[in-house]
């Protein structure tokens, strides 16, 4: 009986692990998930699964237990940022299973998955929660069927079962505070696939002098005796042994007694059928000196392989090389004919990855065929020059439990080629090529290809901060991060997470010769990693130090210019690997490309959206017997600015209202808005009937050699009488609000849009408008909708002002660009002009 402390599963504490538990550990979490993950690859037939788990500072999902994966393959995606574009992560955030039958469903959907792992294969992910409180995702991954099909109905409730079945035991032991927490820290639970076991081992206990033997039974089963039929007699087992071998036998086992040596001897077991199978049996003499018949024992065990021995010496007498791959792709055996093939010792390759031996298998296209093989669990053939001119064929056969494979020389010629990809795609050896550098595991291409993705829709400088954060702490476990720019040879702050703003204002203005790690890594253009306060004080002595422990300091160069330097902070002592520091670099890279694009454009931005407010009206004028309030709505997409614009122009007894919108959304939009509004300004005020006003204003803009097309709506209102004559040019119609609370589209003829036709005409509408009406002009940015067609968006806008109406104007005109506010994606500007009508009893007519 084993004595001492016993956890809750019924297991003695003192076996995790082999002794006291460590501070940190949950022995009872770590069952819970073995437990899970190898039920859910039985269920559904996957060759390997995981359970991520959300880390502490809940921005990340990290790997806490996998079954089939090798370390090798996980540890590119030990962290899943929750907000990244992984099906794990939008299995948590979407609270419901993703099924991805194979690789066509995988493309379509996550297509920078398919970047990273451009294999065939199929996945599934549920989420693992309990109530409300959702814990981590479940993934499972299987070889992609021929039919495309993926999980059936059955396979996928059993997933979810036991995925809810580990929610209700995380919920059980969090509420027992045995959970613990979660982070990069905490080694995940590496276990292997369930395999039948090779060689089958069987215990016993001889007694040389009496003959009495204690056997069990598993030594019975390999000598092909059913437990319940042996006697306990050695006698009964030495007369299965084949006749000839035991001699040899008893004269090695008496020397064994004697000279008190480990006991190693090869058998025969004759299997009743006129054949035999071979056994090793190995045994020692126990050591007792209180037991004076001690010597006359041997205890140990009787090894079994089957036919695993045969096949074995087989093997090693072929020319052709045959090997076996860990799942981690370390090589665990090797026959001497690919010892010889290779070219190295197998001393020198056994427990190793063979390119990181071999230089010349070294290129990541040989590396990435075994990585194939092992996701999509389907054998591989490739061919491979080892120097000078020797080719070899490699065919590589995944299993459960790793991979085997076998080598042998290419005796045709091989045709000349320019480069790998062709041949290799034809199935023949390229010939004169030089493999390039090392290149990053999948993993790491993922981290890349996202950042990479969030940064093409990051516009400016605070975005791309955004997508660096949202990005750059989670997938390294990194807490703070701060991005400083160049600005005439200083570093200003752009923003900053995680850092006190005391702190960083101390460095605010830094010139870039200071003596300093952000300077020092931005001036050499060389990333500084460094992994502990001491080894930042031993370089930079006096240095002002955060609560971090750890920081990365990443040069922002594009094209060969300093753009700034990203700062990112890690609270706990991290370090740093080769592939680490590697991606990290190439990251800097990218952040300083869109960076420094970003920054452009926000110059850019900022020259237009000044251009554009000199240009739009800030202060309409008063007018008698009239009321009249603009509004403009920049879009979300773009630079924010664009060419529509309103005005309202005193004219002697009347007044000019105008609405116009120029294509685009840019500074051109802008400037073209700003040559037509000066246009119309200028013919309205010098007396031009509506009609003339619109028609000079198209032959100014054709001699300027217009890149943009135009729309306008222009409307002369004499406020005495209350008539309205109106010109629209390619524009939308306008409405009309009565005082009886009723709108109505005034049907109005038009004229072709500005830019089209020097010679073109624009005929002139006449109303009269009684006391109490509202004119709206307006752009097509207020009420065009993707799913609708523009007499219904009209349409829609005439009800909203029926409705809305009767209050103040102002009011009015913020009810209409209520819903336009609220949307974060509205492509178009807008541009509203309301005028009511409310002459003077007097004046009335």
């Amino acid at each position: 009986m084993i004595e001492g402390n016993v956890s809750a599963n019924g297991v003695p504490s003192s076996l995790y692990p082999f002794g006291a538990v460590s501070v940190g550990e949950a022995p009872e979490r770590d069952d819970a998930l073995v437990s899970a993950i190898v039920g859910a690859v039985e269920l559904t037939g996957a060759h390997t699964g995981s359970v991520f788990l959300l880390s502490g500072d809940h921005r990340s999902l990290v790997v806490a237990a996998s079954c089939g994966s090798p370390p090798s393959l996980l540890s590119g995606w030990r962290r899943i940022p929750v907000n990244g574009g992984l099906p794990v992560a939008e299995a948590y955030r979407s609270g419901r299973m993703v099924h991805l039958a194979g690789a066509e469903e995988t493309m379509r959907r996550f297509p920078q998955l398919s970047v990273a792992l451009p294999y065939p294969f199929g996945s599934a992910s549920v989420p693992v929660r309990a109530g409300e409180r959702t814990f981590g995702t479940m993934a499972v991954v299987w070889t992609a069927r021929p039919d495309g099909t993926g999980l059936s109905r059955a396979q996928r409730r059993k997933l979810r079962s036991a995925a809810d079945r580990l929610g209700a035991t995380l919920a059980g032991l969090r509420a027992r505070g045995a959970l613990g927490e979660y982070d990069e820290r905490t080694a995940p639970v590496v276990v292997p696939l369930p395999s039948a076991p090779v060689i089958r081992v069987g215990l016993f206990d001889w007694n040389l002098g009496t003959g009495a033997l204690t056997a069990d039974d598993e030594l019975c089963a390999i000598f092909g005796m059913p437990p319940r039929e042996f006697d306990g007699r050695a006698a009964t087992l030495a007369a299965m042994i084949e006749p000839a071998d035991l001699p040899g036998f008893r004269s090695a086992a008496r020397a064994a007694v004697q000279e008190r040596h480990v006991l190693a001897h090869c058998l025969r077991i004759r299997d009743g059928r006129g054949g035999h199978h071979a056994v090793e049996l190995w045994g020692r003499v126990p050591e007792s000196s209180d037991d004076p018949q001690a010597s006359a024992h041997l205890v140990g065990a009787v090894l079994g392989s089957g036919s695993h021995m045969a096949a074995v010496a087989a093997i090693e007498q072929l020319a052709d090389g045959f090997f076996a791959l860990s799942p981690d792709g370390r090589l665990a055996y090797a026959n001497h004919s690919m010892e010889n093939l290779l070219g190295v010792r197998q001393d020198e390759l056994l427990g190793r990855r063979p390119w990181d031996v071999l230089p010349w298998l070294a290129d990541p296209v040989y590396e990435d065929r075994y990585r194939a093989a092992l996701v999509s669990q389907q054998p591989v053939s490739f061919l491979v020059r080892r120097p000078p001119a020797t080719w070899l064929v490699f065919s590589l056969h995944p299993g459960a439990q790793g991979m085997t494979g076998w080598a042998a020389p290419v005796r045709q010629p091989v045709p000349a080629d320019t480069g790998p990809g062709a041949a290799l795609a034809e199935g023949r050896p390229p010939v004169s090529w030089s493999p390039p550098p090392a290149a990053p595991r999948v993993g790491s291409l993922y981290r890349v290809l996202t950042l990479g993705s969030a940064l093409t829709e990051a516009v400016t400088a605070h975005e791309v901060f955004e997508a660096v954060a949202e990005q750059l702490l989670p997938a390294f476990g990194g807490q703070k991060l701060a991005i400083a720019v160049v600005e005439e040879g200083r570093l200003r702050l752009l923003d900053q997470r995680g850092y006190s703003k005391r702190f960083l204002a101390r460095f605010e203005g830094t010139p870039l010769h200071a003596r300093l790690p952000v300077t020092d890594a931005l001036t050499s253009g060389a990333p500084l990693f460094v992994e502990s306060r001491e080894e930042l004080l031993e370089t930079y002595p006096g240095i002002m130090v955060s609560q971090s422990n750890s920081w990365a300091f990443l040069p922002l160069i594009a094209s060969n210019r300093p753009v700034g330097v990203c700062l990112l902070g890690f609270n706990d002592v991290h370090r740093f690997p080769d592939e680490e520091r590697g991606v990290l670099t190439a990251l800097g890279g990218l952040i300083a490309q869109a960076l420094e694009r970003a920054r452009l454009y926000d110059a850019e931005f900022a020259l237009a959206r000044g251009l554009q407010n000199a240009l739009l009206p800030h202060r309409l004028p008063t007018l008698p017997g009239l009321g009249v309030t603009g509004r403009y709505l920049p879009g979300t997409r773009g630079m924010d600015i664009g060419g529509d614009w309103y005005d309202v122009i005193p004219t002697g007894d009347e007044v000019a209202l105008i609405v116009g919108d120029v294509e685009g959304h840019n500074v051109a939009a802008a400037a073209a808005m700003g040559q037509l509004r000066s246009a119309v300004r200028a013919f309205a005020t010098a007396g031009h009937r509506p009609s003339d006003v619109v028609a000079n204003t198209n032959r100014l803009h054709m001699d300027l050699d217009p890149a943009l097309l135009a729309s306008c709506c222009y409307a002369r209102l004499h406020p005495r009488s209350g008539v309205v004559r109106i010109v629209r040019a390619g524009h939308v119609p306008p409405l009309l609000r009565l005082p009886d609370g009723q709108a109505e589209i005034l049907d109005v003829p038009g004229g072709p849009l500005l830019g089209i036709d020097t010679a073109a005409h624009f005929p002139e509408s006449e109303l009269h408008l009684v006391p109490g009406s509202v004119l709206a002009l307006y752009t097509d940015g207020l009420i065009e909708r993707r799913d609708s067609d523009i007499d219904s968006d009209i349409d829609r806008l005439r009800a909203s002002l029926a409705r809305m109406g009767g209050g103040r104007l102002e009011d009015l005109a913020d009810a209409l660009l209520r819903n336009a506010r609220r949307s974060a994606d509205r492509a178009d500007d807008i541009a509203l002009l309301l005028t009511e009508y409310a002459p003077p009893p007097q004046t009335a007519t």
